[in-house]
């Protein structure tokens, strides 16, 4: 079952189950994967989708941030809520060691050697991760290697 099949059974089971939170969670990355289906006028592939999961996440997880300077303990709990729902579409994510060992070798790979090969070897490693792991901490890592 593709990933957009996967959310529209899980919108039916939400509304049997009467499940409003994660019901409009799931309406509201169908809604976008829609928008971008219709933008570009076709339908999009698990890929693409996922692009777009990871998209949402990560503004969540800059809103989440915003909330908790802010101090507002409500919406930071909503939002967490719903990084929870849309994270389960994901992936497993990769651990810091996984990680770590794809970057070495990725490294190895574009010979790499300073600060300023930084954007070769993002270049290369991205779609190795992709919808694995937080882009944030690939660059964290790849940062530490090449000093």
């Amino acid at each position: 079952m593709d990933l957009s099949q996967r959310l529209n059974e899980d919108m039916k089971q939400a509304m049997k189950s009467q499940n409003k939170f994660k019901l409009s969670t799931i309406r509201m990355i169908r809604s976008a994967v829609k928008n971008v289906e219709i933008d570009l006028k076709r339908t999009l592939n698990d890929d693409e989708v996922l692009d777009i999961l990871s998209r949402e996440i990560k503004q969540r997880k800059d809103a989440l941030q915003e909330f908790e300077k802010a101090n507002r303990v409500d919406l930071a709990d909503n939002v967490k809520a719903e990084i929870d729902i849309l994270s389960e579409y994901l992936p497993a994510q990769l651990s810091e060691e996984e990680i770590k060992a794809i970057v070495q070798g990725t490294i190895q790979e574009t010979g790499a050697s300073s600060k300023s090969d930084m954007g070769k070897v993002m270049a290369a490693l991205m779609p190795k991760v992709k919808g694995r792991a937080d882009g944030k901490l690939v660059n964290a890592i790849v940062q530490q290697y090449l000093q």
